[in-house]
């Protein structure tokens, strides 16, 4: 089997080296790719959607996987020219991504379907998102577009508002786009992931990450500084309540809406004490959970995405390990105001018993590793136990180091 992946990250590599433990005999090629990735996977040059799709007709490619967000949403999407092109694409067509790339059109599609979620007002200035507010702190602000992460905002007090504020709607620091200000909801989060295959869909191992650069999830927010997965994490009780108010909703929701999806969708839920609310979509494996979940993946993951992607959900394809997975990022110096590129990196081929994925890392000329992104990479363990794997990825991303280097040291103890 042929498959293209598309992306450059973290998620992209824990994608492709799930695609090729698979017994599923893969051919891997990937675009835009990294050199950590290309060890992996056949480098593909484009300079855009069309040309991509050109390259996968003119080379049998048999399955796209979308894993980077963008390109979902770029040009006439890529989902919707590898439909036109004939070829199977694991990823939901541009109008469908809207869920996510589009905080506005979510949130209406949240309120049309009846699916618990905050109050919300939708705003184009600084006087309005300011009137929205009302002087209530708590109050969540996200801007209305692509954002890498970074877009979300939990402001405490109006200091921290108002430089939200100006960053969006004034310096326009993300683009253009409007200012959703949400009602702060309380609770512990959790990520959920399904598989979604038209009207069908299976729940995936949940996750839970730490967005704050800081331990004790103080300072400034990030793409995500770790995460953590285990079926522990999700009782039959809670499950049932998500899946009847959430999950099944949105999958009707889509079919009632006529947009069609076949790839994975993120739920960012918080568990409040008045039952479970969602947050936000994403409209594909989130970063860093996917570096946690697919490590506990089991069978043949390959297959599994290809007849998915060929409208076919075949949840036997694979299974769930027990016990417990946790990914620690290891980020650059100055992120994620910034980001230093160039610092050598040490000890990666020191790790043992734990996987590393790398997320902004290039080589030099010299052959070494070196960092080349805000998030540098992350090294993943598990465990039978949550702390057991606590102690594992600790223990080996102490062997990994770099000039600058910033890590949690409470990722997995954390909110437990």
């Amino acid at each position: 089997m042929k498959v293209l992946v598309v992306g450059k990250g973290g998620r992209e590599h824990a994608i492709i080296t799930a695609l090729k433990e698979s017994p599923s005999e893969t051919e891997i090629y990937s675009f835009p790719g990294s050199d950590a990735i290309f060890e992996l996977a056949t480098p593909v040059q484009a300079d855009g959607v069309a040309s991509l799709v050109a390259f996968m007709v003119d080379n049998e490619i048999e399955l796209c996987v979308a894993g980077e967000e963008s390109y979902l949403v770029k040009d006439e999407g890529l989902a919707n020219a590898c439909k036109e092109a004939g070829i199977p694409c694991w990823g939901p067509p541009k109008e469908a991504a809207q869920l996510e790339a589009s905080k506005e059109f979510a949130k209406e599609f949240m309120v049309r379907h009846e699916i618990p979620t905050g109050g919300y007002a939708s705003v184009d200035d600084i006087d309005a998102a300011r009137a929205a507010i009302g002087g209530k702190y708590p109050t969540v602000l996200k801007f209305d577009g692509l954002a890498a992460g970074k877009g979300v905002a939990v402001c405490l007090d109006e200091a921290s508002a108002e430089e939200f504020m100006d960053e969006v709607l004034v310096q326009r620091k993300f683009g253009a786009g409007r200012l959703l200000v949400e009602e702060f909801l309380e609770g512990p989060e959790i990520s959920i992931f399904a598989s979604v295959v038209d009207d069908e869909y299976q729940i995936l191992a949940p996750a839970r990450d730490y967005k704050r650069i800081g331990d004790g999830d103080e300072g400034a927010n990030t793409g995500g500084m770790g995460a953590v997965s285990s079926l522990e994490m999700l009782d039959a009780d809670l499950r049932k309540v998500i899946d009847e108010t959430i999950i099944r909703p949105t999958i009707e929701g889509l079919q009632k809406d006529g947009l069609p999806y076949r790839g994975f969708l993120y739920f960012g839920i918080m568990l409040t004490p008045d039952g479970p609310k969602i947050l936000e979509y994403n409209c594909r494996f989130g970063d860093p959970e996917a570096q946690a979940v697919l490590p506990m993946i089991t069978g043949d993951f390959a297959g599994y995405v290809f007849e998915g992607a060929n409208g076919h959900l075949n949840p036997g394809l694979i299974a769930f390990s027990k016990g417990w997975s946790i990914c620690l990022v290891s980020a650059s110096a100055g992120y994620p105001e910034t980001s230093r590129s160039g610092d050598v990196i040490s000890g990666i081929d020191e790790v043992e018993g734990a996987r590393v994925f790398h997320a902004g890392t290039r080589r030099n000329e010299a052959g070494d590793y070196e960092t080349a992104g805000g998030r540098v990479l992350v090294v993943v363990a598990t465990g039978e136990t949550r702390l057991e794997a606590v102690e594992r990825v600790y223990a080996e991303s102490a062997k990994v180091s770099f000039d600058g280097m910033q890590r949690r040291t409470d990722i997995g103890v954390r909110n437990f």
